[in-house]
């Protein structure tokens, strides 16, 4: 009873609104339009944000908490052979591939002295300033001799080639490990790619070389350097392939992915202007009719409108609060329209509810009560799922930001469909009381007035007078729309049909049963590619990376960060045993080996160890870069003690494995915190992986959380709980075949799925709730009859939000950019599924399954009498009189 006297409630204050809105279209028709000029024309100014890994990568992350560590230990500057690859950060850099179209030797003569002059005329390359022209001397990283540190592999085939201009047969290259003329043994895995091996790792051949130069980038005008160094290294490497066809180099540098991801917002312009213009024609010819009187095109395009508004504000307010953009905010729009269009559809479906005679007033205020209600509800879930996820409890940046700019949005959308769209739909209604055309707003002419006019001039003028229209026809003047009487006069009976229900049933088993086995195979997307443009300097050469050096994995940081006892036998053969199966690419297994047969041939002590470490150890040219990779203290007796060290770990992995290295650094992690010695592992790569599943599922888990406690919560208020049971079965089974579908469609588990999947959670509220609810209502007949007289009453609003929202999606489709495509897909399997839902399986399942319609039989009593109307008709005659009896 509570419930039913709260819904009666809320339904009188809507009314009363819309009485209100009427009686002041002007002002409310107007303020919104201000209100988004003045907000929206801050974005003119707006920044862009321009570190994708504060966007993407988990704020509150162990991987930061270890870089920091690492940072603190082993400071870059300190690591002068050491490359950035191998270390904490990457900093300003730029790399090249190089391959062959013909899949060469990249080591033979020809290709080889094609590489090195590619290297010299990459350190040729001048940045002008004013007074001053830096080369790649000037802001690379500086030796202890003060030349630059540049690629190993550079001195490899600097080797090689000398080797073979002076005919010697004894040089041979090694794989991963190779070893120079000056002793040093290095790690070649990441820059030899696609090799070929004789006998005891010997290269045959090698498919690919990879080239890196590291800059530096210690000040604001050193990084302004570095950053048009980058610019003019893509530019020199494009055109030293047009120079040398044969091959195909692949560059890129630290800007790249930054500038690929900013790339998509810049390529899906003129798509998303074409979606716009598609979305307008199809509201328009959604809202026509051949009544050229009750046709409304211009509400259509007026409910487009509303949305942009509402955009337009949130984009300046976010923009005021110091918000920046990002090409995730391409999404925010078609979260709108989905939302909104179905809003303004619905209103304008419960016009045509409304009675013809009434004043414009009281038909608003009809249209506020009976649609408002059901919009409020499904806005303030809107507001709750992306509120929590614009919460600090979400961990990617990316999509907290997205969920705040949504919450905003849809807020301002709601507030401009109340006001702004009820106002236009006030205007519209003077001109149909009016009898004016929807169009050019000009009286239309009674139908014989119109003889005379040509053919076309009497179709564009059609209208059908009330005074033509008898009584009981009054209900049918908009049955002349096509989507009207197509449902009710052919899909109702279609879909209610006895011998299409099993088919649909079996339909929704193969639905269930494929969503199933995709959802099976869900996996996480943690790949940066997925977010880029297609056609960029990231694809490509992520695309070729993958291809040629994916044999082992990026190089892992193992540093030890308490003082142990290295010359202790036990210690060196746990620090080994941790490291077992990677390839060691660091001094540090050969000081640990170094240490160990010292030990087994002369028992060295503490004494003597740091006597060794002082005089001779340092000072040994086979060690002479173990410096980097130790850090010693003295103590007040002169004696040396170890605080740190470290060494650099290669497991033979895949690298394009995501799942595989994100549990080779959980084994590592577990390890360190069981292990007898204090250890981290570490890698640039792991701050995007660490806690990735868990930063990225948080945001829907909390919003699926949230729908439900809502759903809960509002069962109190609507007439009857049954809809909310139902809606939340609804939501689960759409949720769970767009997770299957889209994980079949290629599509993973990433920053962009995971926002689409809340807003499907929305979306399918929005869209069935309204279904659901006067179905569930409704009493006094039989189930099929109340499926029917859902789907004719909110089946043409469902309808015409879904076709303008699919033309708006399908130019997203031929945006090439791997963020939009992710975008399309979702978004596309959640309309389509949520369409299926509602048009097919509700429809069908509601017919056999609770609540049930028990027709009550009204008992007759005395006090019930029927009313006779006589009517006395005289023949033509005039001599009988006939008495004609009607019930009424």
């Amino acid at each position: 009873m509570l419930r039913q006297v709260l819904h009666r409630g809320l339904r009188t204050c809507f009314s009363r609104l819309g009485h209100f809105i009427a009686s002041h279209p002007v002002f409310f028709a107007s303020a919104p339009v201000l209100i988004s000029i003045l907000l929206g024309a801050s974005f003119s100014r707006y920044q862009v944000e321009e570190s994708v890994e504060h966007l993407l990568a988990p704020q509150h992350s162990l991987a930061k908490i270890e870089r920091n560590l690492v940072n603190s230990l082993f400071p870059v500057n300190r690591s002068k052979h050491r490359l950035y690859s191998d270390l904490q950060t990457p900093g300003r850099y730029g790399r090249v591939i190089v391959t062959s179209f013909q899949k060469a030797n990249m080591l033979d003569q020809h290709h080889t002295d094609l590489i090195l002059k590619l290297h010299a005329a990459v350190t040729r390359i001048q940045v002008p300033r004013p007074g001053f022209n830096y080369t790649f001397a000037h802001i690379c990283i500086l030796n202890n001799d003060k030349t630059c540190i540049v690629d190993d592999i550079v001195h490899v085939l600097e080797e090689l080639k000398n080797a073979r201009a002076t005919n010697r047969t004894n040089f041979a290259i090694t794989y991963p490990i190779t070893h120079l003329k000056d002793g040093r043994a290095v790690y070649n895995g990441h820059q030899l790619g696609g090799v070929t091996v004789h006998s005891k790792d010997r290269v045959k051949s090698a498919e690919a070389v990879q080239l890196t130069y590291y800059l530096q980038s210690i000040n604001s005008l050193n990084d302004m350097v570095a950053e048009r160094w980058e610019s003019s290294f893509c530019d020199t490497v494009r055109l030293f392939q047009k120079s040398n066809g044969k091959v195909k180099m692949y560059p890129y540098t630290s800007s790249s992915l930054r500038e690929d991801f900013q790339k998509t917002s810049r390529v899906s312009e003129r798509y998303l202007v074409t979606s716009l213009i598609l979305v307008a024609t199809m509201a328009i010819l959604c809202c026509s009719m051949q009544d050229c009187v009750r046709s409304k095109p211009w509400l259509g395009l007026l409910g487009l409108v509303t949305i942009s508004l509402a955009t337009l504000t949130a984009a300046g307010i976010i923009n005021l609060t110091g918000g920046k953009y990002n090409s995730t905010f391409l999404g925010v729009p078609f979260v709108m329209l989905g939302h909104g269009l179905y809003g303004t559809f619905e209103m304008l479906s419960s016009w045509r509810k409304t009675r013809e005679d009434q004043h414009v007033k009281e038909r608003t205020a009809a249209v506020y009560a009976d649609s408002m209600l059901s919009f409020s509800l499904t806005t303030a879930m809107y507001l709750v799922t992306f509120g929590i996820g614009a919460s600090p409890f979400t961990n990617i940046e990316a999509a907290r930001i997205f969920c705040c700019n949504s919450c905003i949005a849809i807020f301002f959308n709601y507030l401009y469909v109340l006001s702004f769209y009820g106002s236009s739909l006030v205007f519209t209604g003077y001109i149909e009381n009016n009898y004016q055309h929807s169009i050019f707003c000009r009286k239309v002419p009674k139908p014989e007035a119109l003889q005379e006019k040509p053919a076309w001039y009497r179709f564009l003028l059609t209208a059908r007078f009330s005074e033509d229209t008898a009584d009981g026809e009054e209900a049918n003047t908009y049955e002349s729309h096509l989507l009207v009487c197509f449902l009710k006069r052919y899909y109702c009976d279609w879909i209610t049909n006895t011998y299409v229900k099993p088919f649909v049933v079996l339909f929704y088993l193969i639905y269930i049963s494929f969503a199933l086995m995709g959802y099976l195979q869900v996996s996480e997307g943690s790949d940066l590619s997925n977010i880029v443009a297609t056609a960029t300097q990231t694809i490509e050469y992520t695309t070729a990376q993958q291809k040629y050096f994916s044999n082992y994995s990026p190089v892992i940081g193992f540093y030890i960060y308490e003082s142990i006892e290295y010359w202790n036998t036990s210690v060196q053969e746990d620090v080994l045993e941790y490291t077992k199966g990677f390839v060691r690419i660091s001094w540090f297994e050969s000081y640990l080996n170094y240490l160990r047969k010292l030990n087994m041939t002369t028992g060295l002590p503490k004494k003597n160890f740091t006597d060794m470490l002082r005089n001779s150890f340092l000072k040994a040219p086979q060690f002479s870069h173990f410096q980097e990779d130790i850090i010693f203290s003295k103590k007040y007796n002169d004696e040396v003690d170890v605080v740190a060290s470290r060494m650099f770990l290669v497991a033979k992995t895949m690298e394009t494995n995501r799942e595989e290295l994100y549990d080779l650094l959980e084994t590592l992690r577990r390890l360190s915190v069981t292990s007898k010695v204090k250890f981290i592992v570490f890698n640039p790569s792991f701050v995007y992986m660490d806690r990735y599943a868990s930063s990225l599922g948080a945001p829907l888990h909390n919003s699926c959380i949230s729908a439900l406690f809502l759903l809960f919560f509002s069962a109190f208020l609507v007439a009857d709980s049954l809809i909310n049971v139902w809606l939340t079965l609804t939501v689960v089974s759409v949720e769970f075949g767009v997770i299957g579908f889209m994980t079949l469609w290629k599509v993973e588990l990433d920053c962009i799925s995971v926002l689409c999947l809340i807003y499907g959670i929305n979306y399918t509220i929005d869209n069935c709730a309204p279904l659901l609810s006067t179905f569930v209502l409704g009493k006094d007949f039989t189930r099929t009859k109340w499926v029917k007289n859902a789907l004719e009453v909110h089946g043409v609003a469902i309808l015409q939000s879904y076709l303008c929202y699919l033309v708006g999606l399908i130019p997203l489709a031929a945006v090439p950019s791997n963020l939009t495509c992710t975008l399309f897909r979702c978004l596309f399997l959640i309309a389509f599924v949520t369409f299926f839902h509602c048009f097919a399986i509700l429809p069908v399942i509601l017919t056999f399954l609770p609540p049930s319609k028990k027709k009550r039989k009204e008992k007759k009593n005395p006090e019930n009498r029927e009313e006779i109307e006589c009517v006395e008709m005289v023949d033509i005659d005039s001599t009988r009189v006939v008495d004609q009896i009607t019930t009424v």
